[in-house]
């Protein structure tokens, strides 16, 4: 059965991971279908914000053991050092792909967010979460590290002593305590509904700006230097004056003088 639905509708991609019934816990195919829906959104120019969600009683559930002992029996170090999509393995890439998306994305959590559940949703932009949901980097409760991709972005959202916490105890935190520490963005009683607002409001912005400030963000996140950091930012300012973003600045002033004629 699919593992994840695209719908993409005035500009706003809505990803779905449809495994409800398994409270969308992550098996080798639903790896596979999230990297395959991240990267499936990456060259197109016909959307501006993409919103991602989980059916069911779950964002998600973090990753399906079921499925972990046939993964245990391959050679783990052949299996986890083969670096299949750029710097990642495959499991790395269900975090990493969102952050390659070039418009933002926005992850709507409700129930529970473990495990590769966490890693995925902290891949995204923005996190809107119900006041229940909760959280969790589980690994460690298997006797694992947090291996999915979601490290290098952990970093620069939460302290290090908060990260170790987390990690090293494999505890559920509220969504308000994840709030307060930078696992959240918002609270939401209607999580998805909120995340929809917002990519409307975004949508509705210039896609070639939005574009440009999701590259400057990322790359004074990135550790570049502060001299690196604002010549970064004067560049993206120049090619957004002196392109197709200044075309769409006159064209819609040109609308609203037309319209203040009618």
């Amino acid at each position: 059965m699919a593992r994840v639905s695209v719908e993409i509708e005035d500009h706003i991609a809505r990803v779905t991971l449809t495994r409800g019934d398994k409270m969308n816990a992550v098996d080798p195919e639903m790896k596979e279908a999230i990297v395959a829906a991240g990267e499936s959104l990456i060259g197109r120019d016909d959307i501006r914000v993409v919103v991602l969600s989980g059916e069911g009683r779950a964002f998600c559930a973090g990753l399906d053991m079921a499925s972990f002992g046939t993964m245990a029996k391959e050679d783990p170090m052949r299996r986890m050092m083969l670096r299949t999509h750029g710097l990642a393995n495959i499991s790395q890439r269900v975090s990493t792909v969102w952050r390659d998306v070039p418009v933002p994305v926005i992850a709507a959590v409700h129930g529970v967010a473990y495990g590769a559940g966490m890693q995925l949703a902290i891949g995204a932009d923005i996190r809107i979460a119900a006041p229940d949901a909760k959280l969790s980097i589980m690994e460690m409760k298997w006797g694992l590290v947090p291996d999915m991709g979601g490290m290098p972005v952990f970093k620069n959202n939460v302290r290090s002593d908060v990260l170790r916490l987390l990690t090293y105890t494999a505890e559920p935190v509220t969504a308000e305590q994840g709030l307060t520490w930078g696992l959240v963005t918002e609270l939401a009683n209607d999580p998805l509904a909120r995340a929809m607002e917002i990519a409307q409001v975004i949508a509705g912005k210039s896609p070639s700006a939005i574009r440009a400030a999701k590259r400057l963000i990322d790359f004074a996140e990135s550790g570049a230097d502060e001299k690196a950091v604002l010549l970064e930012e004067s560049r993206e300012q120049a090619n957004l004056i002196g392109g197709d973003h200044q075309k769409e600045v006159i064209a819609a002033n040109m609308q609203k003088r037309a319209a203040n004629f009618d």
